[in-house]
């Protein structure tokens, strides 16, 4: 990985660290409710991911481990990584409270070949989780050499288009060009879970369009089986959103003039 790079990754994991202590906090991520038998999980992945239980499944960026942990109490043989500390000792902590056997270790994605053994039937990734990543020809390439024979990618992300705008300002901007190659530097107040948060959360990201990602899975040998897209977003994380009946949030207006999410499974033959 080059240096400029591990200079972008100090910073984002330095900010994540930070994030940790408010979001393990908040309404957002409703940890009581969890602890209590809540699922953190939404019902696009359950639905087309489907049956995991009896199943090893690797989680990559991870968080603190709500997803990681619900996969498990569905059955999974689960392995969290995340590039936060402070995330996997929260994910750690969660796994012992609930009485679960997941695994989890602090890892920067580029290093999971070297910090995680063995290979998994599914590899589970989602939500703000590509715009971390500087190069996803590699990002696909340990996705393959991670899975078994027959096993299972799959991802659920917010659409590339979603990333075109400047949310720091109101109303929001279109700004980023959609396929993006330079870096983007973010700095702001907050987080999405508490905009009025004590902390400058200082972010440097990628924007990647579909066919990239796309083509980062096939060029390292994974077949696609669908790619989804979709108009609502489960989360109220961006401004200018409005709830609808289903609990599901769509752009304000309801115009829903782009995809908010959109979802790839891929095999490896």
């Amino acid at each position: 990985m080059e240096n400029k790079n591990l200079k972008y990754f100090e910073v984002n994991k330095d900010t994540w660290n930070k994030k940790v202590g408010i979001h393990i906090k908040s309404a957002f991520y409703d940890v009581e409710g969890f602890i209590n038998g809540k699922t953190s999980l939404n019902k696009y992945e359950l639905e087309e991911l489907g049956e995991v239980k009896g199943k090893s499944l690797l989680h990559l960026q991870c968080h603190f481990g709500q997803d990681t942990l619900s996969w498990s109490r569905l059955g999974a043989k689960c392995t969290g990584i995340d590039i936060s500390n402070e995330g996997i000792k929260n994910a750690k902590f969660l796994n012992e409270e609930l009485g679960l056997d997941a695994i989890f270790i602090e890892s920067n994605l580029y290093d999971v070949p070297q910090n995680v053994k063995g290979e998994f039937d599914i590899i589970f990734t989602s939500y703000g989780v590509v715009g971390w990543l500087p190069d996803l020809k590699t990002w696909g390439e340990i996705i393959a050499g991670k899975l078994k024979h027959g096993g299972v990618f799959y991802l659920i992300e917010f659409h590339p288009i979603v990333w075109m705008f400047d949310y720091l300002q109101t109303p929001s901007k279109l700004k980023y060009p959609y396929q993006n190659s330079e870096v983007i530097y973010e700095e702001y107040k907050g987080t999405y879970t508490n905009r009025d948060a004590a902390i400058i959360s200082k972010e440097y990201g990628w924007n990647h369009g579909l066919g990239e990602v796309v083509s980062a899975l096939t060029a390292a040998g994974l077949h696609i089986e669908f790619l989804h897209e979709f108009k609502k977003s489960p989360y109220h994380i961006f401004p200018e959103m409005m709830e609808t009946t289903d609990g599901m949030f769509v752009q304000n207006g309801g115009e829903k003039l782009f995809p908010l999410l959109y979802s790839i499974k891929a095999t490896k033959k």
